[in-house]
């Protein structure tokens, strides 16, 4: 499945954004789908992650009680809400999604999409 993430730009400490990921001609509700991050010289890490039915969800450390992950069926997209953000939430930001996973691995994601760059400043 082609993943397209958007909603990036750059926002001062303390602001807020919204990231979506579309899937044009698929269901996201078939899928798995996880939204990650990477910043320069760093690992890439798990944000956040909803199941089939939007019921299930993951967070990782940086992102719980922050963000927050959902599935709108009837776009058929799926967000990231980001708020208080950080300067260590910078970085670029990829939806990405799978048949199942484990502990949200990224390595159990098999469509990734272009990634959209996230730039907060002090």
């Amino acid at each position: 499945v082609q993943l397209q993430a958007s909603g990036g730009g750059v926002v001062r400490s303390g602001g807020s954004l919204r990231l979506s990921c579309a899937a044009p001609g698929r269901d996201l509700g078939n899928y798995v789908v996880a939204w990650f991050r990477q910043a320069p010289g760093k690992e890439r890490e798990f944000v956040a992650g909803a199941g089939y039915s939007d019921i299930v969800r993951g967070y990782g450390d940086s992102a719980k009680d922050r963000f927050r992950i959902s599935k709108d069926g009837e776009k058929n997209l799926v967000y990231l809400d980001m708020n208080a953000l950080k300067s260590e939430d910078t970085g670029v930001y990829y939806c990405a999604a799978g048949s199942q996973t484990t502990d949200w691995n990224p390595e159990d994601f098999n469509s990734w999409g272009q990634g959209t760059q996230v730039t907060v400043s002090s």
